[in-house]
């Protein structure tokens, strides 16, 4: 019997060192709805919850320390019948070397998230098929996720699971569902965002996020003002796509995860001359411009 219980606290203890890639939290907001359940809407939260940290969304293994933070946040505008429509804000971070802490590498609203959701119904992933939007659109983001966090460690390193995300909206265009096609007349939804992602016309984005966390942030616990000139340098060749596309999509989705870190780094401890920065940051992302205003 005690050997048996060895062998069931090894393998436990196994599953824990290797485990899946997310370290999601999902909060439901229902206060909207005034037809539902209360009950329901905590097991969608449970529900989704379960279904990204528990799939296994790449061929790694993560150990805890390893597994990627993110949130989910789900606003409910309506429900009946099953069908939920909803809003849907995406945040994800990842540590700092040498730190305790951590730096926003996505933050995304979604305004197109309606999906139809039984209680206890199995959530099944397949990258290669469309069962539902609320799984196509959770899976979409996971890889999306991933693909970011691991490009801000090597250069393009996440491209297998941004190309998994495109694959995923190549397979949900024909769903009928918002947010997939870009025949819709806001260039703001997914099919927009992975294909800017991989085109080589906005390459500089994901050399920028390298150049931002790997080279700037992970350094300056040991070299503050080298950590700073990489971060520059990094919003210096962000602005490259502002040369040929002013206002693109993924610089503001850049500064709407980086806005008030750039702020935090560059508002204290060794200086470096910031007027170029300013100008940069007023040109390419000039709706931020008060918080650029605080920087000295």
């Amino acid at each position: 019997m005690r050997k048996i219980l060895i062998i069931f606290i090894f393998l436990y203890s196994f599953v824990n060192v290797f485990s899946q890639e997310l370290n999601a939290t999902v909060t439901v907001n229902f206060q909207q709805v005034a037809n539902g359940n209360p009950q329901l809407f905590k097991n969608l939260e449970t529900q989704v919850k379960e279904f990204l940290n528990t799939t296994k969304w790449t061929n790694s293994e993560y150990s805890d320390v390893e597994k990627v933070d993110c949130n989910f946040f789900i606003n409910v505008t309506s429900y009946g019948s099953n069908v939920f429509d909803a809003t849907l804000q995406i945040q994800s971070s990842r540590p700092i070397y040498n730190s305790t802490l951590f730096s926003p590498i996505l933050n995304i609203s979604d305004k197109n998230f309606s999906f139809r959701f039984i209680e206890f119904e199995t959530m099944v992933y397949d990258p290669n098929a469309f069962s539902s939007n609320l799984v196509s659109v959770l899976a979409f983001y996971a890889n999306l996720i991933i693909g970011m966090d691991m490009d801000s460690f090597a250069l393009n390193g996440g491209t297998k699971y941004l190309e998994t995300a495109a694959n995923i909206v190549n397979v949900s265009q024909s769903s009928g569902f918002k947010g997939w096609s870009q025949s819709e007349a806001n260039n703001n939804n997914r099919n927009f965002l992975i294909s800017d992602i991989l085109s080589s016309t906005f390459a500089p984005f994901r050399k920028s996020i390298y150049e931002y966390h790997r080279l700037g942030l992970d350094i300056m616990n040991s070299e503050i003002k080298e950590g700073k000139i990489n971060i520059t340098k990094s919003i210096e060749t962000l602005a490259e796509i502002h040369k040929t596309r002013p206002n693109s999509l993924l610089a503001r989705t850049f500064f709407d995860a980086k806005g008030d870190e750039i702020v935090a780094v560059f508002s204290g401890g060794s200086q470096n001359d910031v007027v170029k920065l300013v100008e940069t940051l007023n040109r390419i992302s000039p709706l931020n411009s008060q918080k650029w205003n605080k920087i000295r």
